[in-house]
């Protein structure tokens, strides 16, 4: 049962770009409310936290299993092995060697179980107990909370996928500044609701995956939400996003599990970003310059 006691009310000079529903687990209905400000986008209504841990209640949330069993997972887990071999050489590129990684919503821990291997000193959050579970399983310890490490610093701080979940956004910033270290980096990576496949999908757009996501962020308000403390060095695309995110769009629109035109959906997005730069999502790597 969901109840709905949500954390701020929609203003009279706040316009709504599109109206969207959670199509995993609730079925319930909400608006993406532009903020011309920062140009990107919020979820409304918008849980509050005690409400939140509801809606990832799903075996199909998958980036807190290990399932390996239907289309979407095998997909998933084929392409995640492939992304976390290279995330671990854009680590070891920004920083020119290994030091010190804080991965905040790390999941099962992969990323940092790799990270290990390859000798960085690692930790990690993670709020999910079933994720962090799975995490420990493979020696690695997470902490469910990002105040748990507050005075600590890091040579790099990670967000693959995970910026978007955070309520606090402004908090939750003013925290990443303080943790990465002098000329330290910062990596984050988030769906661009300026690309194409976006576009084409609409309200069926997975990664929208209201009320889960609780901003949606263009190129632009990323680099205007970090401004302050950190200086992007650059943007890589995520190219593989595309297509799983237009094949769970492709599901939620038509109730098809797999489709061959979702994958030319993904397809033509990746091609319209080698002339646009607005690819499905994006990696962004920062320098602390402050």
């Amino acid at each position: 049962m969901f109840t709905k006691n949500y954390k701020f009310e929609l203003q009279n000079e706040e316009k709504i770009y599109l109206s969207t529903k959670d199509f995993l687990v609730s079925g319930e209905s909400f608006e993406l409310i532009y903020d011309s400000e920062f140009d990107f986008l919020k979820t409304f209504p918008q849980p509050n936290v005690e409400e939140l841990s509801k809606y990832y209640e799903s075996q199909e949330y998958i980036s807190h299993t290990d399932e390996k069993r239907g289309l979407f997972s095998k997909l998933y887990q084929l392409v995640k092995k492939w992304s976390l071999q290279k995330k671990a050489k854009l680590i070891f590129d920004q920083n020119n060697g290994v030091g010190t990684l804080l991965d905040i919503g790390a999941g099962t821990g992969d990323f940092l179980r790799i990270a290990k291997e390859k000798g960085w000193q690692v930790q990690g959050t993670e709020p999910n107990k079933n994720a962090s579970k799975l995490a420990l399983e493979k020696g690695i310890e997470l902490k469910p909370l990002l105040n748990d490490f507050e005075g600590k610093h890091f040579d790099v701080v990670t967000l693959w996928h995970v910026l978007e979940h955070i309520p606090n956004l402004e908090e939750t910033i003013l925290k990443l500044s303080a943790m990465v270290k002098p000329n330290g980096t910062l990596i984050i990576a988030v769906p661009n609701f300026k690309s194409f496949d976006a576009n084409h999908y609409g309200k069926f757009w997975a990664a929208f995956d209201v009320p889960r996501h609780l901003w949606h962020f263009s190129k632009e308000s990323i680099k205007n939400l970090f401004a302050e403390n950190f200086e992007l060095e650059k943007v890589e695309p995520m190219i593989f996003d595309s297509f799983y995110v237009s094949l769970l769009s492709e599901k939620y629109k038509t109730g098809n599990k797999f489709s061959l035109k979702a994958l030319c959906i993904g397809l033509k997005s990746n091609l319209k970003a080698k002339r646009t730069k607005e690819y499905s999502s994006h990696i962004y790597c920062f320098r602390k310059v402050k």
